[in-house]
């Protein structure tokens, strides 16, 4: 007998309708007289307040990456996933410190990205283009994690994979044509209600079945033996510190953190933000429990004789094996919205880089606020079907926090001239620029030696280090070193137009 009956596939389709259809009735929430306007569609507007903006960025930060990546992880390594609570709680402090600086300088200068940012900065459109670049090419990755997650979860529901992966495109690339950021914003709130009431019944109800949680961490330890700790050892040191610390540095790096701060009406909004979005780590740490429950009823590891081949079933087999189908039905369709809102995100974020970066600077300088914001729509079309060709890397079959830490070796490397240019003006566009391709080279190549299926190095006496950050470290070592030998020789000058006193955060 089946699983599901057809009240249940009902059930799902309800609620997934429900949360699309808000998203496009956003086309009209606080519409303005001109829809095609690229601070608009892309930024809605910049009239964000506290509240929307808690819930924007939520569903920006908190995405399948927390409801399917990170429980996998820990159903297959333990302790090691821990480290997505702790790069959670380091975040807050880094937003607090640079995006305000960054939102003020935007708001002035009408700046839609990042690299609208450096271009002035550094006076050099072709360094704003680079970094455009490195942030479309992170950013598909980590849309492809979301599609693949919403693949994950029509598998369990018993739908074709081809099927799944064409699904999870159409449902993203319209919601996102049509509403632009109002969309997955108005979308968001009803997303965070769904996911929590659904996580909240699943923490509670599961530990009760199983006897709590000292029964549950018990088993998984007798599961995992003796080589998968459920404590974070010695050896284990290196690698989760820089995985913490590389994944805090990249996530307001990558396109769709700036999107969605950029959005707010004042950097008021987005300090009380940094305050306030802690508060998400707690469904962070309850999910990534969850992944060691899943172990305690499945036995969830690689290559483990009992439970599944592929970590990311833990959470969509767990609910599976522990509630009613109807149930479940609502939990899958939380996982799927929350997987959309954050791709929506994502795919305008990337494409407002190719439209302000690459085609108003080298194509078309005289395009009008309009014809920008329709090639985004367009574009933003493009984006989500290219992240398909990461859904669909060996690995993404795996351990899907790949797809996250793969984005984050190259999104690192626009730090200096994003992070490092907010509170100084004495680096030039050629130390930052040969640091960029040193750093970028250096992610290419740990990838190449690790075959495209992870993101670490494994020196001596460790069990590895995160590409990202060994990356990252040699790119600053670069640019202080050009930056040195292009002072002693006098060769340093001023050539951006942002002055210092642009950069300080409105009170």
């Amino acid at each position: 007998m089946a699983y599901f009956s057809t009240v249940d596939y009902a059930i799902f389709l309800i609620v997934v309708i429900a949360a699309l259809f808000t998203g496009f009735i956003a086309y009209l929430w606080r519409k303005p007289k001109n829809m095609n306007d690229i601070e608009e569609w892309g930024l809605g507007g910049r009239r964000f307040g506290t509240v929307v903006i808690w819930f924007l960025l939520g569903g920006d930060l908190y995405t399948a990456y927390t409801l399917i990546a990170v429980p996998g992880l820990a159903a297959s390594s333990g302790a090691l996933a821990m480290f997505a609570i702790t790069y959670g709680i380091m975040i807050f402090p880094i937003v607090y410190a640079t995006m305000p600086r960054l939102y003020t300088v935007s708001k002035r200068r009408h700046y839609i990205t990042s690299s609208d940012f450096v271009k002035d900065r550094f006076n050099s459109k072709f360094l704003a283009m680079l970094i455009g670049i490195t942030g479309v090419v992170a950013e598909m990755p980590y849309i492809a994690l979301q599609e693949v997650s919403i693949g994950y979860i029509f598998r369990s529901m018993s739908v074709p994979v081809s099927i799944a992966l064409i699904s999870a495109f159409a449902i993203v690339a319209i919601f996102t044509f049509v509403s632009g950021l109002r969309g997955p914003s108005l979308t968001a709130i009803l997303k965070d209600a769904i996911i929590w009431v659904a996580v909240l019944a699943v923490v509670i109800y599961i530990p009760y079945k199983l006897g709590g949680f000292g029964p549950v961490f018990a088993s998984a330890k007798n599961i995992f033996g003796a080589n998968t700790p459920l404590l974070v050892s010695p050896v284990l040191g290196l690698g989760y510190t820089t995985l913490a610390l590389g994944s805090a540095l990249a996530l307001f790096l990558y396109p769709h953190g700036v999107t969605g701060t950029l959005s707010s009406k004042d950097s008021r909004t987005i300090k009380r933000n940094a305050s306030l979005l802690p508060l998400y780590n707690v469904l962070l740490m309850i999910v990534a429990v969850l992944g060691i429950a899943a172990v305690s009823v499945q036995g969830v590891v690689f290559n483990g004789v009992k439970g599944n081949p592929e970590p990311p079933f833990a959470i969509p087999y767990l609910v599976k094996d522990m509630f009613p189908a109807a149930f479940t039905s609502f939990v899958y369709a939380a996982i799927v919205v929350g997987s959309v809102v954050p791709a929506s995100i994502m795919a305008i974020a990337s494409s407002n880089l190719i439209t302000r970066n690459i085609y108003l600077e080298y194509i078309n300088k005289d395009a009008s606020s309009r014809t920008q914001a329709l090639l985004s729509r367009v574009l933003v079309l493009f984006i989500i079907a290219g992240s398909l060709v990461f859904a669909l890397l060996p690995v993404a079959s795996g351990n899907v926090v790949y797809l996250q830490t793969l984005g984050g070796a190259f999104i690192l490397q626009t730090l200096p001239a994003i992070y490092f240019s907010l509170y100084t003006r004495k680096l030039s566009k050629w130390s930052v620029g040969i640091g960029w391709v040193v750093g970028v080279s250096m992610a290419i190549f740990g990838e190449s030696l690790d075959k495209f299926s992870g993101s670490t190095l494994l020196p001596k006496g460790y069990d590895f280090i995160y590409l990202g950050i060994f990356a990252l470290a040699i790119n600053v070592v670069t640019v202080l070193v050009i930056h040195g030998i292009m002072a002693g020789m006098h060769k340093v000058k001023d050539e951006g137009i942002i002055e210092n006193d642009e950069l300080i955060p409105e009170m």
